[in-house]
């Protein structure tokens, strides 16, 4: 696996998996990033991939100063057990 990256140009956070590409798509507005939809290829699930993907990006989240907002559950779930981005949830 490489870093997480933001695709800007199709406003997604990548991950690189092999040959596949795990992805967070989102939108922005004003000072949040709303994380619509994140997608791990099927035969990729069940090994913390989705989980390194969102954690990699609100890394770049906080990095750039911006907020994010939980649009989908998987993120939702990810926030609540991870307390210490409580600071990012706007």
């Amino acid at each position: 696996m490489t870093g997480v990256r933001n695709n800007k140009a199709l406003n997604r956070f990548e991950l690189d998996v092999g040959d596949s590409v795990a992805f967070a798509n989102y939108r922005r507005a004003g000072d949040r990033v709303i994380i619509t939809h994140t997608e791990t290829p099927p035969a990729l699930r069940g090994r913390g991939i989705a989980s390194e993907l969102v954690k990699g990006a609100l890394g770049l989240i906080r990095a750039d100063g911006l907020k994010v907002v939980a649009g989908c559950s998987f993120v939702v779930d990810y926030l609540r057990q991870h307390p210490d981005y409580a600071d990012l949830v706007g």
